[in-house]
């Protein structure tokens, strides 16, 4: 990481042009850095796929499938009302788009996508055809289907248990691909982050240095006092072994941009590191990934306070209700793929009558705050892992607070 900003910064410095840039920024390093991502996302789906499959087919009590999900999906709501909350008080409090004055330029409206009801995201759950969800890479669908899935094989008897030990040794196989990929991660980051911060550079901070730095004190604090907090009063843990040990997907998160991308290894690292039993990471690690977007939410809520005092327009309570009812059902679903908080944005602003084409304000920083929330991101989806297994005895302590783990 730290070589790959380093030498982004240079090449940002010097402003290499023709065959120079061509040859590294978008030759050598680009290649590098989608071979690497590429890698990852093959992953996903036959990760997310079998290992769910073995977490609901060794559930006995399938009770307590019911119980991990409800917790899960309630945990992971509430973190993103937080998130969001925090964001809208910080933006109110700080004020960073004071003295834009842009209210007199105001354009006019663009139609947006609408945020999805409840409806529509209920009934979306439910796939009509596995096998394209599987091609198009719908999460939530898949998640559904394999649980449905497992369900089955626990319920047929002989058969199941047949079908179960196939899905295990599958499983396996699997997680040994992953960590052949990781050891790929070092040469893969580097690349990432030496063509993000070439092209990017510190002097596309400066005109939004405020919007910018409030964005990043509210990420880091979500990050390192909720969650902490999370762990501590719901699950009774220490949260010092847990960032201790969160460093790896975090790293890679934080060059990728992408929860979805950084999946495999956040499963692996829940699992083997944290101590979170398969049957629970493998149905809350890829639910996070999909649906738990506290860094995305903290973006919308300073974003929205800063377009709206950017262009002299008042919120009021009502408005600032709706953000975050919005913010927080729109993460649902929402695919897992850098830059899609921008897209999730124009829903928010429209929600509250405020223009669209703000958007274009905060641009120019959102793919460096990109990677830092979704850095945030998994770090809640493995704090309430492990909060949930905790609460389910499915937490081993042993191995959640062993040192090292690195």
């Amino acid at each position: 990481m730290g070589a790959g900003l380093a030498l982004g910064l240079v090449l940002n410095a010097v402003s290499l042009t023709g065959l120079a840039a061509e040859l590294l920024i978008d030759g050598v390093l680009y290649v590098g850095g989608q071979i690497f991502l590429a890698s990852l996302k093959l992953l996903v789906v036959p990760l997310v796929f079998v290992s769910i499959v073995c977490g609901v087919a060794s559930l006995d009590d399938l009770a307590r499938l019911g119980r991990v999900g409800g917790k899960t999906l309630g945990l992971y709501l509430c973190t993103t009302a937080i998130a969001i909350s925090l964001a809208l008080s910080a933006a109110m409090w700080v004020q960073p788009g004071a003295g834009f004055d842009l209210g007199a330029a105001a354009p006019p409206q663009q139609a947006v996508a609408e945020a999805p009801s409840v409806v529509e995201t209920l009934i979306a759950l439910f796939p009509s055809n596995p096998v394209k969800a599987m091609a198009e890479g719908e999460m939530l669908q898949i998640i559904v289907f394999a649980g449905l899935f497992g369900i089955a094989l626990t319920l047929s008897g002989a058969a199941g248990r047949r079908w179960v030990a196939l899905f295990e040794d599958l499983n396996a196989i699997i997680l040994r691909l992953v960590m052949l990929l990781i050891a790929l991660a070092p040469y893969g980051v580097f690349c990432l982050l030496a063509r993000v911060f070439a092209a990017e550079g510190i002097a596309a901070i400066g005109p939004l240095a405020k919007y910018f730095v409030l964005v990043l004190a509210v990420l880091l604090t979500h990050a390192f006092l909720t969650y902490p907090l999370l762990l501590r009063l719901l699950g009774g843990l220490d949260p010092r072994p847990f960032f201790r040990k969160m460093r790896p997907p975090l790293a890679l998160a934080f060059s990728t941009a992408s929860s979805g991308a950084t999946l495999p290894v956040t499963l692996e690292t829940v699992e083997r590191r944290l101590g979170v039993h398969n049957s629970i990471a493998s149905f809350t690690v890829p639910l996070g990934a999909t649906i738990n977007m506290d860094g995305t939410a903290i973006m919308q809520g300073v974003a929205t306070g800063f377009i709206a005092q950017a262009y002299g327009i008042e919120l009021g309570m009502g408005d600032f209700l709706t953000v975050v009812l919005t913010a927080t059902l729109a993460s649902i679903g929402t695919a897992a793929v850098p830059g899609v908080g921008l897209v999730m944005l124009a829903m928010v602003l429209r929600q509250v009558n405020l223009p669209v084409e703000g958007i274009g304000l905060i641009i120019g920083v959102d793919r460096l705050l990109d990677m830092v929330r979704t850095a945030v991101n998994i770090t809640g989806d493995a704090a309430v892992s492990c909060v949930v297994a905790r609460s389910e005895g499915q937490l081993d302590l042993e191995v959640f607070g062993a040192a090292g783990g690195d």
